[in-house]
């Protein structure tokens, strides 16, 4: 079948790295790039940083400069509410329609309710999109008590930053270990500390019981009996996959709409990337649904390709990265295991970087303010040959050049 015309429904990362990597393989058909905000696709990484700390327009965190080029029809402001696919028609909740032969579902996820009473109360937020980020920063510069619920990645980047603009914080958990379904044990509980040692208060394993308040959030209340005073309250328990329009259409969806390595859902029209996504983990073991701005992209060029019937890029190993204080974190690949550990580096000084080993081969590594050694790091596990644990070890020694001289 001839793809004339693509609908993107999500004016995301995703959504927008597709569209480039479908003008940069030669497609010259029509774009329909489709986002429920009123503003052009933007990054969303510095939403829980850098635009909290700083008066940040969308100019700043704009994905691209220019759209001419793209020769596409960018439309925000409107949701998608219908996929007719047997009449390839794309219904907007406007009424507009427009007609595709693929369709990517780059619909990313909303915040996860707390589902406790009182989380509608005014001072409580989530941080999902710049709307959220404006309206948090616009408070959190006078507040006093922040109370942070959830020790995943957002909550501890929005703890830093509401600590640098010199709050209280304290951060509430049930789970014991800041970040563990991403960095492991050893490693999230080395972030908790450098967090503790910066005026943050970790309480985990503790759940919440209400927010106080009558019109506006005055406490938290944890099922311990303890009441934390908060004049500021942010959720982050996660996200929900926006699965809606793939389960309208009767796609498969477990916990997010299910694609193979190419982003090629259950109907051949239709395809799904990012956030929302559940894939293959990279290694073939298990579906994952990755949340990273570097899958973000990865998927987005791979889903174009797919449309096409292009060859597929080469799949990148998975790297995330988080700003909190003066750490830049990054991890790659899987940390998570009980492998050998190789530390380059003293992990209480303020960088270092951590090997994970698994029968000779590098499976994964961690790092503080030490980029250069992952980005050698993903080399070397995408290689997946022996290494030397003593050149691990070695600071002088450039991994991404190992890597080259071990193919």
């Amino acid at each position: 079948m001839t793809v004339s015309s693509i609908a993107i429904v999500g004016a995301s990362l995703t959504g927008t790295r597709a569209a480039e990597a479908l003008r940069s393989q030669g497609y010259d058909g029509a774009i329909h790039l489709i986002g429920g905000e009123s503003h052009e696709p933007y990054e969303r990484p510095p939403l829980s940083k850098r635009v909290l700390l700083e008066s940040t327009a969308h100019a700043d965190l704009a994905l691209r400069q220019e759209w001419d080029s793209l020769a596409l029809d960018l439309i925000t402001d409107e949701h998608v509410v219908e996929l007719d696919t047997p009449g390839r028609r794309v219904v907007m909740q406007s009424g507009r329609e427009v007609i595709a032969d693929r369709v990517l579902l780059a619909t990313g996820g909303a915040a996860r309710d707390l589902q406790a009473p009182g989380e509608r109360l005014t001072g409580v937020h989530s941080v999902r999109d710049l709307e959220d980020a404006h309206a948090l920063r616009a408070e959190l510069h006078a507040a006093e008590n922040v109370v942070i619920i959830g020790n995943g990645f957002i909550g501890l980047e929005v703890a830093a930053s509401a600590r640098a603009c010199g709050a209280n914080v304290t951060v509430v958990s049930l789970t014991r270990i800041p970040m563990e379904r991403s960095l492991g044990a050893r490693w999230g509980t080395l972030i908790g500390r450098r967090h503790e040692r910066e005026g943050v208060v970790m309480r985990t394993g503790v759940g919440i019981a209400e927010l106080h308040g009558t019109s506006r959030v005055t406490a938290v209340a944890l099922d311990d009996g303890t009441v934390l005073p908060a004049d500021l309250v942010i959720v982050g328990v996660g996200m929900t996959p926006r699965t809606e329009l793939a389960e309208q259409i009767g796609l498969t969806v477990a916990g997010g709409i299910v694609v193979d390595a190419l982003g090629a859902t259950s109907n051949p029209a239709i395809f799904a990337a990012g956030d929302v996504a559940v894939q293959p983990a990279w290694r073939g073991e298990g579906l994952v649904r990755y949340e990273s701005f570097h899958n973000a992209e990865q998927q987005g060029a791979a889903v174009a390709a797919a449309m096409l019937g292009c060859p597929a890029p080469v799949r990148e190993v998975p790297w995330f990265w988080s700003d909190q204080f003066d750490m830049n974190i990054q991890v790659t690949g899987e940390v998570q295991s009980e492998a050998e550990i190789i530390l380059r580096g003293d992990p209480d000084s303020d960088a270092f970087s951590a090997f994970h080993v698994s029968d000779g081969r590098l499976v994964g590594a961690f790092a503080i303010n030490q980029g250069r050694d992952v980005r050698g790091a993903m080399s070397l596990i995408a290689a997946d040959v022996a290494v030397s644990t003593e050149a691990l070890a070695d600071p002088s020694v450039d991994l991404r050049r190992l890597a080259r001289s071990s193919r």
